[in-house]
């Protein structure tokens, strides 16, 4: 029989579903860990699997939109659920706490607080909680609400039925609130949520720390705020992004700062991915992220293919997906990179089972060299179909002309930059082989010189790309590492030369910003203090051959530092004079 949403997890070892709306957990949901895998099963089911059931055009993802940097949203799907909560691990203490809400009241707290027979007094706790929750729901959905629970006298905060809740939920535009009850347990324990964000000061204070902003120094905030704004954003799992997102990740930062035990999800109905942002004791400076989306495995070789739908995590609906989830890890910003950019890197990814909900990572879809190359091959012929946003304000599908694929050549290469920078040879040279075929084709030629703008904005992508490998070289070097092999010093030296050796003749080609990482690099190098105190400053004579070799070595790069150094200081009075007399 072939699967269909209902069917979602119904085979799962941990969980059982009595009916399609009720979901029992044999141990109680005392622990974060189990609310958040609670939680991923009832989302993925009614969030992404019923919608791509009952939407015959539901846009599913493609594995690279998992990868960061995240793209801008192109459309918001406002027939898409889209909702954002957050559970603490903890009772609440509702005027103590830092954001507002409506509070729903626990029925057992409530008795056994009052320390009394149940019956006069839960079915008013009941109906308080049902007219909180009937406030906050248009008008149009009350009597629907009024038939499934107020005739029952049903407890909605209990967590069982959560899944029914959820139905309702996904129509308010604010979050929902769940903590723990006096026995230790989670329930459903507000609505209509407001998560503080404060953006304006967060993006200041994080731009002052990394250096990239300074008191009062306009200039300076109008030239790095958007840097910083993405950087930050993308620390939490996001893009510049919609309210409820940006706001969801700011909220989790503050209270990652706080201290707190929390838990935030947000499901935006643009990314149309489950994210989750949850303090861990591993993580000492920012909460673990994690994505679940659908996503599009049309593009997957037969083999892999086979295998997953062998193995029952082929979702197939007329189009083949899986059910991604998707772990990361965030970096310090560190000028010293040549990836500076790169906020977020991706540590372990897993297909999740859509009977069983069990996971597997036999298949990588999001590192697959092949399907990148396979991708880039198919724009550059004109045969991928798919939409991107061209620096931020042009939505462009397909690429069936020449102009469209310069535009995704633009936008891929932008989003891909860090991967093809630090990935390997064999993968890096396929990429240059595909691209110098194309933009250096001559049968191209007079098609590219009638939007050369376009070319030229391409080919400065692809160069800084070309460049920044190189200088990435000499990033490793700093750490005696070349081309994954550890080397000794002399050798560190030996290629740290030649690589300034080129660096010197082709300078004029070179980004500046390139440049000063370079000798930022052999700065360091050259001020190794091991290297300095047992083969610098040592008198010659009591040194060996292999001492002698890098002391040779060595002035040779402090000539080749002082050689570029100088022709790039006459490139700087080269292009003031140049825009002066503009």
């Amino acid at each position: 029989m072939a699967f269909r949403w209902q069917d979602a997890f119904t085979k799962s070892p941990e969980f059982r579903w009595t009916d399609i709306h009720t979901l029992e957990h044999p141990a109680s949901l005392s622990t974060l860990e189990n609310l958040k895998r609670y939680l991923d099963l009832v989302h993925i089911k009614f969030c992404l699997l019923r919608p791509f059931f009952d939407q015959k055009n539901y846009p599913l993802l493609q594995p690279q939109d998992l990868l960061p940097s995240f793209e801008v949203s192109l459309y918001e799907y406002t027939n898409l659920p889209g909702f954002s909560l957050v559970a603490f691990d903890r009772p609440l203490n509702y005027f103590q706490e830092i954001f507002q809400f409506d509070i729903l009241h626990s029925v057992q707290d409530t008795l056994n607080y009052i320390n009394g027979p149940a019956t006069p007094f839960e079915p008013v706790i009941i109906q308080q909680n049902h007219q909180t929750f009937l406030s906050r729901l248009p008008k149009s959905l009350q009597e629907r609400f009024h038939k499934a629970f107020s005739q029952k006298h049903t407890r909605i905060t209990n967590l069982q039925i959560y899944p029914h809740i959820l139905r309702f939920l996904l129509y308010m535009d604010r979050g929902h609130v769940l903590a723990k009850n006096s026995d230790g347990d989670f329930y459903f324990s507000g609505i209509y949520a407001s998560f503080p964000s404060d953006l304006d000061s967060e993006l200041k204070r994080f731009g002052l720390r990394i250096g990239k902003f300074k008191p009062g120094d306009n200039n300076l905030y109008e030239l790095n705020r958007s840097f910083v704004y993405q950087f930050l954003m993308e620390l939490y799992g996001f893009p510049i992004a919609s309210e409820r997102r940006t706001s969801a990740a700011l909220f989790a930062r503050r209270l990652f700062k706080m201290g707190e035990d929390f838990l935030v999800k947000v499901l935006g109905q643009s990314d149309r991915t489950l994210t989750t942002l949850y303090s861990a004791s591993e993580h000492k400076q920012y909460p673990k992220v994690e994505k679940i989306a659908l996503v599009s495995v049309d593009k997957l070789s037969r083999s892999q293919l086979r295998r997953l739908e062998d193995q029952g995590y082929l979702i197939q609906d007329g189009r083949p997906a899986v059910i991604l989830k998707v772990h990361y890890q965030q970096h310090k910003y560190d000028p010293n990179n040549i990836r500076r950019d790169r906020a977020l890197s991706i540590t372990d990814q897993e297909i999740i089972h859509p009977l069983t909900g069990e996971s597997t990572n036999a298949v990588n879809l999001l590192k697959d060299t092949a399907l990148m190359t396979v991708t880039l091959n198919d724009i550059i012929r004109g045969e991928y179909y798919g939409r991107i946003k061209y620096k931020r304000n042009e939505i462009v599908e397909n690429t069936e002309t020449h102009n469209k694929r310069l535009k995704f050549l633009y936008a891929w290469l932008r989003k891909h930059q860090r991967r093809i920078i630090g990935y390997s040879d064999e993968f890096y040279n396929n990429i240059c082989k595909v691209l110098d075929n194309y933009l250096l084709n001559p049968e191209n030629y007079d098609i590219f010189e009638n939007m050369d703008d376009l070319y030229q904005e391409v080919w400065q992508q692809y160069s800084y790309i070309q460049q920044a490998r190189k200088i990435k070289e000499l990033e490793d070097l700093r750490q005696k590492r070349h081309k994954g092999r550890k080397v000794n010093y002399l050798e560190m030296l030996q290629q740290t030369c030649q690589i300034m050796q080129d660096l010197k003749f082709d300078i004029v080609k070179y980004f500046d910003s390139l440049v000063a990482h370079a000798i930022s690099c052999c700065e360091d190098i050259l001020s190794d203090t091991y290297l300095t105190k047992t083969y610098i400053d040592q008198s010659a004579g009591s040194l060996t051959e292999y001492g002698r070799a890098i002391r040779k070595q060595y002035g040779l790069l402090v000539k080749l530092m002082d050689e570029v150094k100088a022709i790039r200081r006459t490139r700087g009075k080269d292009r003031t004079v140049v825009l002066a007399s503009k």
